[in-house]
């Protein structure tokens, strides 16, 4: 199962990302994403339900990262940061079926695999004040 879901991230990323960058519409990305890497069903719902939640809560989900990060602003944020930390904040955040230690780690890892040198130092940086935003109630 953690190998499912952590497929599905690694997809959900990609196809953020591309939207992110291109305006492609991200579902048609996830599809053909999930196609081309023959995605079991449960790895493909996954993945669109991150997709999904990531976008329908955009505003919000980057109202917390500018609240947690605020001298970076959203949109000068790299492309890949913006998206792992979309959506880490959703499962944490809004979602809140994954554990919160789970979540932080797998962005951190999806931050290695994919952003730069500094990403996974930011990431987990952000995410950590966001969580313990969360634990204080704020």
């Amino acid at each position: 199962m953690p190998g499912m879901r952590h497929k599905a991230r690694i997809v959900a990323l990609q196809a953020l990302f591309e939207s992110d960058c291109t305006r492609h519409n991200a579902e048609i990305s996830l599809n053909r994403l999930a196609e081309e890497q023959a995605l079991p069903e449960a790895t493909r719902s996954f993945a669109g339900e991150l997709v999904d939640g990531v976008l329908a809560n955009k505003k919000r989900i980057d109202s917390l990262i500018q609240a947690h990060a605020p001298n970076w602003p959203v949109q000068q944020l790299s492309v890949v940061d913006r998206n792992i930390l979309r959506l880490a904040i959703f499962e944490i955040s809004i979602d809140n079926r994954v554990p919160l230690k789970a979540a932080i780690n797998e962005a951190v890892e999806l931050a290695k695999a994919f952003g730069s040198e500094s990403s996974p130092k930011f990431v987990n940086g952000v995410l950590g004040a966001i969580s313990q935003a969360k634990a204080n109630g704020t």
